[in-house]
């Protein structure tokens, strides 16, 4: 077992909007401490240096040329997870990575194959609703078999983004920067947990497409599938950014003696009638509560187990399999993404 009361030594690359949700994480673990920030944008990069009071660098190169680390965590744009984090890795610098594994199935089995090189650090994906204590509940509950076999599920993200989301940040709205839309930046999470929950995807029957702000973005805002899982179950997924509001993501799982409902909290309907109610012990406020509460668990648990040999429990395996998904659903409905994209570059 690691050490857990070792010193982690934390780097953040990358300071846009989530940068901020990790760097709160990192100050409020006793156990780490923040020796350094990056970004390519002056600007960001000055004031996360001032605010941090740590020193900032342009690249992930120059810092871990400069700074002694334990880990970095990577919140940089899509098209950037896969090379940072090979980079340190490949000098065997831990990783914490943000969705999605990488902008690209290509780039994830790159990245898949750094993790298992000799020397290597570990990597740790954040798929940080896996720690929701209402999410846990149900996981442990359809392992326990007290739910009897799984028959089907279905899972809901019905979220708003506005055209000045991606003007913002030009890169979400790119198959070169972001590697997609909606799949890859909002609905990547619920997917996971579907994943994870019913057993590896093994058919994928889907389409994406560009439904409210095609004026602005060439990747998806709208998405179905359906899903058939290793064991035969079957989940019915649907996302779309055009709602009118982020609406609480729903996952519902029809089993053998109940249904279970995950909307924010877990409930348990039972065929005999009882009903059970799992809560979130910390509820998430604030204009971004869609982001749920738990990052920093997942981050202690992480920087808690730096030292064990064992790959950190959410890795490769979860990365790619969501890339999988996405990747199937992309080929059906964007066939032609990569060449338009090669255009564009050339254009560039």
């Amino acid at each position: 077992m690691s050490d857990s009361t070792a010193l982690v030594r934390a780097a953040v690359i990358g300071c846009g909007d989530i940068s901020a949700v990790h760097l709160a994480a990192i100050a409020a673990r006793p156990g780490t401490r923040l020796v350094a920030i990056a970004d390519t944008d002056v600007g960001r990069r000055e004031a996360a240096s001032a605010t941090h009071a740590v020193p900032g660098f342009a690249t992930l190169t120059e810092l871990l040329d400069a700074i002694e680390v334990d880990v970095v965590h990577i919140t940089t744009p899509h098209s950037e997870h896969a090379p940072l984090a090979i980079e340190a890795l490949g000098r065997g610098v831990n990783v914490l990575l943000e969705k999605p594994f990488a902008h690209s199935l290509e780039a994830g089995r790159a990245l898949a194959d750094a993790v298992a090189a000799p020397g290597a650090g570990k990597l740790a994906l954040c798929f940080q609703n896996r720690y929701n204590t209402p999410v846990r509940a149900l996981f442990d509950r359809l392992r326990s078999g007290d739910l009897g076999e799984i028959r089907g599920a279905v899972g809901t993200v019905l979220w708003h983004r506005t055209a000045d989301y991606y003007r913002n940040r030009p890169w979400r709205g790119t198959w070169s920067g972001g590697g997609g839309g909606l799949l890859m930046n909002q609905a990547i999470h619920t997917l996971d947990l579907l994943q994870w929950m019913l057993g590896p995807v093994e058919q994928v029957s889907g389409s994406a497409s560009t439904r409210s702000l095609a004026d602005v973005i060439e990747v998806e805002d709208t998405a179905e599938m359906l899903l058939t899982h290793a064991g035969g179950a079957q989940s019915v997924f649907f996302a779309t950014l055009a709602n009118s509001r982020n609406a609480p993501i729903e996952i519902q799982l029809e089993t053998e003696h109940a249904v279970a409902t995950l909307r924010g909290d877990l409930t348990i309907e039972w065929a005999d009638g009882r009903v059970e109610t799992v809560t979130e012990p910390v509820t998430a406020t604030g204009e971004r509560s869609y982001w749920g509460v738990s990052h920093e668990l997942l981050i202690d648990h992480f920087h808690s187990t730096l030292a064990d040999p064992e790959p950190f429990w959410i890795g490769v395996d979860a990365g790619l399999d969501t890339l999988t998904t996405i990747n199937a659903v992309y080929d059906a409905s964007f066939p032609d993404r990569a060449a338009r994209t090669a255009v564009k570059e050339t254009a560039e």
